[in-house]
């Protein structure tokens, strides 16, 4: 009897030992390493990328180390993310670009794929020419494509891509579908592109033709969002301009999909904080973007529904899977 209540003892000590144990790696904190970022864009995403990943370093104690991995307007980084452990180790700087990819048929899942963790900004695309075009408006380059045997050189990003999808959806709206070619020039090179006459016309982010715009170089058209840009106040929107069109783009961070609440919501704090920071307001105003935090809750919302409205506008394009 004495055995088998001293051999009872040591298993119940032995328990109650890995107990302890495992109820403490449960409660270690996160992050006890360093965050890797996949970047899935040059240009002006990389360059807020690499701002919130060091802002939010100092947030979690822990590194947050920007990787990019681009390629197939975003598949390749969401492709590696979707095969990631979710433990909040691996996040993605994601965008309007995870729909676009989905239903162009470039990756196998959709947004679900994903753990929404918080939206961190927006971005309104802008449409410039050549100044030596003469164009001042929309309707001015309608006008000289209508009358002119050659279609539209439009410099895109890349098939499929976000400023592929809006430059269709704006020539479409303004009646010239039939009178654009499009053409990739690669990530953050429209404003060479269009100063060498390579292309006519080209859609990209504000921040990348405001300098050339100011030197008289570039002229830019329109904006393709509901509201101007505070970085060019002058240039109308093609609402404005009597174009129904509407379309922004969204930066945020996502993790896998099963990545703990707790997790998501220590990462959520460290975005929100890092937005608020003055360090990232002020670049805001310089590089042309405008700080829009939302927490995981109304992120996810907005993902949704976008993920429904591009769905609608690739298939009335014809660019649906």
């Amino acid at each position: 009897m004495k055995l088998i209540s001293r051999t009872r003892g040591v298993l119940t000590a032995a328990i109650a030992a890995a107990l302890i144990s495992t109820t403490g790696a449960a409660r270690a904190e996160f992050p006890e390493k360093p965050v890797e970022m996949t970047v899935l864009f040059g240009g002006t995403a990389n360059t807020i990328a690499q701002l919130l990943s060091e802002l939010m370093s100092s947030e979690l104690g822990q590194p947050v180390v920007p990787v990019g991995r681009k390629g197939g307007g975003g598949a390749v980084g969401y492709s590696f993310m979707a095969g990631t452990a979710p433990d909040g180790y691996n996040i993605v700087w994601n965008s309007n670009s995870i729909s676009t990819t989905y239903h162009t048929g470039r990756i196998p899942f959709d947004y679900k794929a994903f753990t929404p963790i918080a939206r961190v900004s927006t971005e309104v695309p802008a449409l410039a020419v050549n100044s030596s075009t003469g164009w001042k408006s929309l309707g001015e380059m309608v006008a000289a494509a209508k009358a002119s045997d050659k279609k539209l050189k439009v410099g895109i990003s890349g098939k499929g891509s976000f400023t592929h999808l809006t430059s269709a959806a704006l020539f479409d709206a303004l009646g010239i579908a039939d009178k654009v070619n499009y053409i990739s020039y690669g990530d953050g090179k429209a404003p060479v592109e269009l100063l060498a006459g390579r292309i006519d016309a080209a859609i990209q982010w504000p921040g990348q033709f405001v300098s050339y715009a100011q030197a008289g170089d570039l002229t830019v058209l329109a904006v393709t969002g509901d509201t101007r840009v505070a970085i060019l106040p002058d240039v109308p929107t093609a609402m404005e301009q009597g174009t129904d069109i509407n379309i922004s783009m969204w930066r945020g961070l996502a993790a896998p999909a099963g990545t703990p609440a707790d997790v998501v919501q220590k990462l959520e704090t460290a975005a929100k904080n890092a937005v608020d920071s003055a360090a990232f307001q002020d670049a805001a105003g310089k590089i042309g973007f405008s700080p829009a935090y939302l927490d995981a809750n109304g992120f996810g919302e907005v993902i949704a529904r976008d993920d429904a409205f591009y769905a609608k506008l690739l298939g009335e394009l014809g660019m649906a899977k």
